[in-house]
This record gives structure tokens, sequence and C-alpha cells, in this order.
């Protein structure tokens, strides 16, 4: 499976953790969109269902990722 380049992955994060902000101060519909969207591009471009394993997936691939330790797997 093809995966989007990393740099292209940060962006989709970082666009997405400041939209979700921004709906939880204003809650606009639009800001919802545009979050929907980009969760969709973030799990095709990982392979994943949802947004929150997009997001863990995305963060993986990102330089610096540490992707020996995974904090959510006990150790």
């Amino acid at each position: 499976m093809p995966m989007a380049h990393p740099a292209v992955l940060r962006e989709l994060v970082q666009e997405y953790e400041t939209l979700e902000l921004l709906h939880a101060r204003q809650g606009k519909a639009e800001v919802r969109r545009r979050m929907d969207d980009i969760a969709s591009t973030l799990c095709v471009s990982t392979g994943t269902r949802d947004v929150d394993a997009a997001l863990m997936a995305a963060r993986h691939r990102m330089p610096g990722a540490g992707v020996t330790r995974d904090s959510l797997v006990a150790g």
C-alpha cells in the first residue's frame, strides 16, 4: 500500500489538531466538516479506519517519532 510522505502526514496531523482546538472553542459545523475531511484523508493515507488510529500511525511515520517504543504498549 502506498504511504503518504512524512511531511504530508505531519501537515495533516497539525491541521487536524489545530481544528480540534478550534472546534472545542467554537463548535462550528464548517470546522467539524474540515476535521472530518482531514480524518478521512489520514485514514486513507495510513490504511486505518478511525481517526485515532490514523493519527497514531501518522505520528509513528514522522521523523523523530521513536517508533521503537509505543506509549500505548505496556512494557
